[in-house]
C-alpha cells in the first residue's frame, strides 16, 4: 500500500516536472524566436514560436506614449492549401508574399532553436 502511494507520489512529481520543463522550453525558443527581426529595443517583449504542429505565434508587447502595456497577437494556422492569420479577431489567407516570408522565418526559426537551445549542428 506505502509502495503504490509513494510510486503514485513520484510519478505525479516527474509528470509535473516534465511539463515544467516542456513550459521553459518554449518559453526559450520563443524568445529565440523573437529575435529573429532583429534587435528588440529596450520595454518591447517580442516572441516567435510553434504551438503544435500546425500553428505558428507572433506575440509582441510594449508600453505605449502613456504608459499602458499594448500588445499584438497574430496566430497563424497552416494548413495543406493555405495559411491563415488571425490577428485581433479577424481571420484572413496571407498572401504569396507573406507565407514566403514566414517560411522563411520558420527555417531560421528551427534552425537557430535547434541550434543555440539543443546544440544541435544543422
Amino acid at each position: 500500500m506505502i509502495r503504490k502511494l509513494y510510486s503514485s507520489i513520484l510519478s505525479q512529481r516527474q509528470n509535473e516536472a516534465r511539463a515544467e520543463l516542456h513550459r521553459n522550453m518554449i518559453r526559450r525558443e520563443a524568445q529565440i524566436g523573437g529575435q529573429l527581426f532583429g534587435q528588440i529595443p529596450a520595454g518591447v517583449r517580442r516572441e516567435f514560436f510553434c504551438l503544435d504542429t500546425h500553428t505558428w505565434v507572433w506575440h509582441e508587447e510594449w508600453k505605449d506614449n502613456t504608459g499602458s502595456l499594448q500588445s499584438r497577437t497574430t496566430r497563424y494556422d497552416v494548413r495543406p492549401d493555405r495559411i491563415i492569420k488571425s490577428q485581433n479577431g479577424r481571420y484572413h489567407a496571407v498572401n504569396l508574399n507573406e507565407a514566403t516570408n514566414l517560411v522563411r522565418a520558420i527555417q531560421e526559426y528551427v534552425g537557430r532553436v535547434k541550434s543555440e537551445l539543443y546544440g544541435v549542428i544543422a
